[in-house]
């Protein structure tokens, strides 16, 4: 929708003028949307709303001459709302063209527009039996954190979190903790072949944005290789089933495949390079504009700090839990680049963290998906990639954390 003065920046409704149509963005909409009286709140036709319109100054006299001759209403179905809302598309067809899609399928390709939910099942989830209610991900997360063989146990690990920052800190860039966050980790864990192939994946990335990757044939059969150990783990298996029972997928080949697209697909977060993945922005971490970006492993972070590349400041936020996985909001720099907040799981196996981040991608793109683990409370928040697509119209990872509060 529109308010008033937002002429120019976004569609909230498109009318008829002659031969062509005119949306928000016209200054002619505008102007025919005073002239036909309409102002906040007012609606159209079978009730669909125009919310504001921008000054009618915008048009000269001929112009308001022309408007009075040739103003016609036009059906529901004709009126356009913004293109990354349902508002007025649900059932609509698929388009590539759309920035986001309204229609059923658009669950399965994980392509929704973010308000889906809100207007095209009014009554939430539970309407659709493939559907995945609030309650189905907090037992589903339960179950997944339960099936977690791989993660460490108390004694592997030993932290030393030091300084916690408040809000005003954690953009200061001041270290505060002068001890590195892991004090010791059992590097046995790291032997396991969900480990060991994880690890293998992390030197195979151009951290900086605007880079163009190149993927060897080594790299694509490494990908390949994680995917095949993390789908042996009853933790895979599992988040396999439940998306296979509500009509995600229908074979565990067509699932891994996915996986394989939706993580390791190549888009560009720069000037048109292939040069960033779900999984190089969220595991490996990437430099952007100065800044670190995504980051989101403890592995990862683990490595390089003991590699001397990252330095820790500071937490913001450390979870409830009093094993593994853990969580923790990070202040850290690599490299001379700074990262603000960089919240993390600790602790966990490297398909504990594919498979909640899967799944909330799946069930709650765009929104944070709020779960259970360990009778816990915890918010994931996922984004996907807007600017390109797979398949038919799948989208690709953009982005994946824990919500710390």
């Amino acid at each position: 929708s529109c308010s008033s003065g937002q002429v120019n920046q976004r569609c909230c409704c498109r009318l008829a003028w002659g031969s062509r149509a005119l949306s928000c963005r016209d200054p002619s909409a505008a102007a025919l949307g005073s002239l036909m009286g309409l102002g906040m709140g007012d609606e159209v036709g079978q009730g669909v709303g125009c919310m504001g319109w921008g000054e009618t100054s915008l048009l000269g006299q001929e112009a308001w001459s022309m408007l009075r001759t040739t103003v016609v209403f036009v059906s529901p179905k004709a009126l356009y709302t913004a293109p990354d809302s349902c508002y007025g598309r649900c059932e609509e067809p698929y388009n590539e063209k759309d920035e986001c899609h309204c229609s059923p399928e658009c669950e399965r390709d994980h392509s929704c527009c973010e308000d889906y939910y809100r207007h095209c099942q009014p009554e939430g989830f539970s309407r659709s039996r493939d559907s995945i209610t609030d309650q189905e991900l907090l037992h589903i997360s339960e179950q997944l954190y339960g099936a977690d063989h791989n993660k460490a146990q108390p004694s592997d690990i030993t932290i030393n979190p030091q300084y916690q920052a408040s809000p005003e800190e954690t953009g200061d860039q001041q270290d505060r903790s002068p001890q590195p966050l892991y004090g010791y980790v059992n590097e046995k864990l790291f032997s396991k072949p969900t480990y060991s192939s994880f690890i293998k994946l992390l030197d195979n990335y151009r951290r900086s944005t605007g880079k163009e990757e190149e993927v060897t044939e080594e790299e694509l059969r490494e990908q390949e290789n994680f995917l095949r150990e993390v789908m042996k783990t009853e933790l895979m298996k599992k988040l396999f089933t439940f998306l296979h029972s509500k009509n995600r997928y229908g074979s565990e080949q067509e699932f891994l495949a996915d996986l394989q697209e939706m993580w390791f697909g190549l888009y560009s977060r720069g000037d048109g390079e292939q040069d960033s993945s779900g999984f190089e922005h969220i595991f490996s971490g990437e430099v952007k504009k100065g800044k670190v970006s995504g980051f989101h492993n403890w592995i990862r972070f683990y490595l390089l700090e003991k590699q001397g590349m990252v330095n820790y400041f500071s937490h913001n936020f450390n979870g409830p839990w009093d094993t593994y996985p853990d969580v923790l909001g990070l202040q850290f720099s690599w490299d001379g680049f700074y990262k603000e907040v960089g919240a993390a799981f600790i602790g966990c196996s490297p398909e504990f963290e594919l498979g909640l981040y899967t799944l909330c991608f799946i069930a709650r793109p765009g929104r944070e998906c709020h779960l259970s683990l360990g009778g816990h409370s915890l918010s994931i928040q996922t984004y996907p990639w807007t600017k390109s697509t797979y398949g038919n119209g799948r989208k690709f990872i953009a982005t994946a954390y824990v919500v710390s509060p």
